[in-house]
């Protein structure tokens, strides 16, 4: 379902599109989180899950937050290699280790954008 496209702008990466992915993947709806480390920006696939009775989210509260984190890969033009990366990542979210994808800008409006991200 997430294969990368050969368009330059590929579509933005939605909601229902990702919880499909990572459900699919790791049978189980991880945290997404963006973390600035040393002036980058990450993507960040955590540990903890949709399905954990400690989860500190219901079902809206997430898909919200995703949301939220998806229109920055979005905006930053990222869709298709964050897509891709999911597809192709060895690694498996386990607890205490998140998966960790840095996020460089594409064009000059992306960029301009990372950098106020990055303030």
């Amino acid at each position: 379902m997430l294969q990368p496209t050969a368009e330059s702008a590929p579509k933005p990466l939605g909601v229902e599109e990702l919880i499909t992915c990572l459900r699919l993947r790791w049978r189980a709806t991880y945290d997404l989180q963006l973390v600035v480390r040393r002036q980058r920006l990450y993507l960040q696939v955590m540990w903890a899950f949709l399905e954990q009775q400690s989860f500190p989210m219901d079902e809206s509260a997430y898909r919200e937050h995703v949301a939220e984190v998806l229109d920055v890969v979005n905006r930053l033009g990222l869709a298709g290699d964050v897509r891709k990366w999911l597809a192709e990542t060895r690694d498996k979210p386990r607890l205490g280790k998140a998966l960790s994808m840095q996020l460089e800008a594409k064009g000059p409006q992306a960029q301009s954008l990372l950098r106020e991200f990055l303030v």
